[in-house]
């Protein structure tokens, strides 16, 4: 089921000007959020994102339209729990570069199924030769072009890894090929910068307050990937996957499984997530 341009179409196939920008040039944004029990979890957090990172590229959008497309997959899906994408392009206009003034947004959203298995895992990086680029606006907003990422993640599924650890031009740590990360040293929990070419994740604000709530010293700072090895622990974080502990880097053993830090954020995750929506989770053990 699709919802194109406020229908609501069963399948997933639409009809789609052959001249839109966000095919044509990657221009537009997207949000993807978690639903549970039918109820859009941080939904207003993920919109205020997409409000700043439309106001950056001047892209006009609607909040009725992202409310509408939200209640509509929600209500009529099978499944309780989904994925939900939403997709906002600069919509149709001439050929060349230069945005078309008063040109109409396409808006598309799908509602994909999740599992709580999807969760709260354990994963191994390999680091990318792929570069995030800090001084790039793409990479502290959710655009389309996610071609990097892509390319990181699949590097580092060919080599046995299940996610890409990309560092910037600077040789510091950015973030996984779909989440923030975040590393423990003793009761410290550092993430590196949004400076460092990091996106601000809407999971990543929310292990920031609960990191503080429990006394934690928490810092956004300039990471190395030495930093990663010698780390208590190193996790990322993302709005469908939670919380996933890093057990490997580059084929060497983290020593990540050992520390409670991870587990106990886990944890207020999950009650987070049952405060908002009922949901009973299984956090990390």
């Amino acid at each position: 089921m699709i919802w194109h341009n406020g229908v609501l179409r069963e399948g997933t196939t639409i009809t789609l000007d052959a001249s839109d920008r966000g095919l044509l040039l990657g221009d537009g944004l997207f949000e993807t959020v978690a639903v549970f029990n039918r109820r859009a979890f941080r939904l207003a957090e993920h919109w205020a994102r997409m409000v700043a990172a439309a106001a950056r590229i001047g892209l006009p959008i609607d909040r009725t339209a992202f409310d509408d497309a939200t209640s509509a997959l929600v209500h009529h899906s099978t499944d309780r729990n989904g994925v939900l994408r939403i997709t906002v392009t600069r919509g149709a206009g001439p050929r060349g570069l230069a945005p078309t003034p008063g040109a109409v947004p396409t808006i598309i959203a799908t509602l994909a199924r999740w599992r709580p298995d999807m969760a709260f895992r354990s994963v191994a990086l390999a680091t990318s030769t792929v570069r995030r680029n800090s001084g790039s606006p793409l990479s502290r907003i959710k655009s389309l072009g996610y071609l990097d990422n892509v390319l990181a993640l699949k590097e580092a599924l060919d080599l046995g890894a299940d996610d890409a650890l990309l560092l910037n031009e600077a040789g510091s740590v950015a973030c996984s090929s779909a989440g923030n990360l975040f590393v423990v040293n003793g009761s410290r929990l550092l993430t590196p910068p949004v400076e460092d070419g990091v996106l601000p994740g809407v999971t990543r604000r929310l292990v920031l307050g609960h990191a503080r709530e429990f006394g934690l010293s928490v810092a956004e700072v300039s990471l190395k990937p030495e930093d990663l090895r010698n780390a208590d622990a190193v996790f990322l974080t993302n709005s469908v996957r939670l919380l996933e502990v890093v057990r490997r880097l580059d084929g060497a053993d983290l020593r990540s499984l050992n520390c409670d830090i991870p587990r106990i954020l886990s944890q207020k995750i999950a009650a987070s997530i049952h405060n908002e929506t009922g949901l009973v989770l299984q956090p990390l053990c």
